[in-house]
């Protein structure tokens, strides 16, 4: 089926079509998920919840975009509501921050499992602010607005 025939189909709430969006698009999302995540049963709850808003709201999908790029942006919603629950964003005052210098090994070649898990292992605000900068391309005033923080 044309992608737009399989949304015009999950406004109807039609399970095979919801399948076919689902096994298209989650390989996607599920990495960017994992971007978010620090680990991968979190990544895939955060799919899981992804999908339920992105089946529940695909009638406020307007045409003309890309319905990838707005179940993704759904999806790094999804994984940012998250650990705004949590209360993750824990502001510290500039003058309890100790300065720290750390010799840093310069690697020329990393492979992408052992980059993500790298990612993973970061506190979760320091996560959500990297994923979010670096990997998705928000700038430094999105990420403030998105996440409340200065």
């Amino acid at each position: 089926m044309v992608l737009k025939e399989l949304i015009n189909e999950c406004r109807k709430n039609n399970r095979k079509a919801q399948k076919e969006i689902y096994d298209r698009f989650s390989g996607n999302l599920f990495a960017s998920c994992l971007k978010y995540a620090p680990n991968y049963e979190e990544a895939q709850d955060i799919l899981q919840d992804s999908f339920i808003v992105i089946f529940s709201k695909i009638g406020q999908f307007k045409d003309d975009g890309s319905f990838e790029g707005w179940c993704r942006r759904i999806a790094v919603n999804t994984a940012l509501q998250r650990y705004r629950k949590k209360r993750v964003f824990n502001l510290v005052n500039e003058d309890q921050i100790k300065e720290v210098e750390e010799e840093v090994e310069e690697i020329d070649d990393i492979d992408l499992n052992s980059l993500l898990n790298m990612v993973q292992q970061l506190p979760d605000r320091y996560r959500m602010v990297f994923s979010m900068y670096v990997l998705d391309g928000y700038s430094h005033k999105e990420i403030s607005i998105i996440l409340a923080i200065s």
